[in-house]
């Protein structure tokens, strides 16, 4: 039986010399594969209190809103600065190559409202951390952070970790 991480091809010297990319393009064009990783990535919060998923830009849409029609809850996208239309709240985070910001509508969460995050891939931490950041600031609570891939090398998990996040990943992959 094929595993999630089998549906994950790896890209070498993408976008740079001496990066693996971790492409699960090939994960979300597969229906089985697809679907392993949805059930997989919502099984944790099933029967949880969750009021909306939230996903990060871009691959994070397409996994959140899959989970979020599972679950019958409301998607929310955290997107990169300008791409939102309405009133937004923003925050800025590092990347390995500079500075990035991201944003969200200033209504698209409630306070007290129940959240789950969800990204394909954790690297650094810089994005989720800066998702986090977002859902907080509008007074919802992140109640777990989903990911289909943890590079655990480049320390994000850890850095959720010490911020209070339950962090829940179904395939690891070494090196960068």
């Amino acid at each position: 039986m094929k595993t999630v991480q089998d549906y994950i091809r790896t890209i070498p010297d993408f976008p740079h010399e001496g990066i693996m990319f971790r492409d699960v393009t090939t994960l979300f064009s597969d229906p089985r594969g697809f679907r392993i990783a949805i059930d997989q990535l919502l099984h944790p919060y099933a029967g949880q209190n969750i009021d909306k998923v939230v996903g990060l830009e871009a691959r994070g849409f397409i996994l959140g809103g899959a989970i979020a029609h599972q679950l019958g809850k409301g998607f929310v996208p955290i997107r990169k600065k300008g791409k939102l239309p309405g009133k937004t709240i923003e925050q800025a985070y590092t990347l390995e190559y500079g500075e990035a910001v991201m944003e969200v509508h200033d209504d698209a969460l409630q306070a007290g409202e129940k959240v789950l995050l969800v990204d394909d891939l954790l690297a650094t931490g810089g994005t989720a951390e800066a998702g986090i950041k977002l859902i907080e600031r509008m007074g919802a609570e992140v109640v777990g952070c989903a990911f289909v891939i943890d590079l655990p090398d480049l320390g994000g998990r850890k850095k959720l970790e010490k911020m209070g996040m339950a962090v829940h990943a179904l395939c690891a992959f070494d090196g960068e």
